[in-house]
């Protein structure tokens, strides 16, 4: 499984001839969905979902059930739920979570569901839940007005996976993605920093 990190969430993974976009929203490059065969959306807000994007696209689109995307109405979405194991792009995912995690007063309310892709690829969108699956290779959110630092440290530590990459990092600069880059290199085992468009 080749994984091409993109800006901000998203992230492209190859395996076995497929092509599965995750979370290609309105900072991530459009080059992300070059070939793609099938998106995985955890959520509704623009930093996860170019709906402009995706209706040009005409590919399957997966996304949480109750999730607000009423410009993708004449695309092929699938709604999915927590639990659900499916396919998409050859690759077989199961659903996790259900919803955003609380930056005030219990607001965005809004489903996020993580995906735990192909043998243990674990992408939570903008939340911190723990799959009941052995996950290889983390996706951990580096910052977002929903998160701590300590909270994504505790997170990583608690899924155990063998390797973590960052993601949900548009929104610090240059200095602040290092100190975050640092923390995460001292306290998550396995990380390795990815910039846009590095492999891993």
């Amino acid at each position: 499984m080749r994984i091409t990190r993109f800006t901000h969430s998203c992230v492209r993974i190859e395996h076995d001839g497929g092509v599965l976009v995750v979370d290609p929203g309105t900072w991530s490059e459009p080059l992300a969905l070059a070939g793609a065969d099938a998106v995985l959306v955890t959520h509704e807000h623009t930093d996860h979902v170019d709906v402009l994007r995706l209706a040009g696209l005409g590919v399957p689109v997966y996304a949480p059930e109750g999730a607000r995307l009423p410009d993708l109405a004449p695309l092929p979405v699938t709604r999915v739920r927590a639990g659900q194991r499916f396919t998409a792009a050859g690759i077989p995912v199961t659903a996790h979570g259900g919803q955003h995690a609380a930056i005030f007063d219990g607001r965005p309310d809004c489903p996020n569901l993580g995906y735990l892709i192909g043998d243990g690829l674990y992408h939570p969108g903008d939340a911190l839940h723990v799959p009941d699956e052995p996950v290889h290779t983390l996706l951990v959110p580096a910052q977002g007005s929903w998160l701590r630092l300590d909270e994504a440290i505790r997170f990583a530590r608690e899924v155990g996976a063998d390797r973590a990459y960052p993601i949900h990092d548009a929104q610090i600069n240059e200095r602040g993605l290092s100190s975050v880059a640092g923390w995460f290199g001292e306290t998550i085992s396995g990380y390795r920093h990815l910039v846009p468009g590095d492999t891993a």
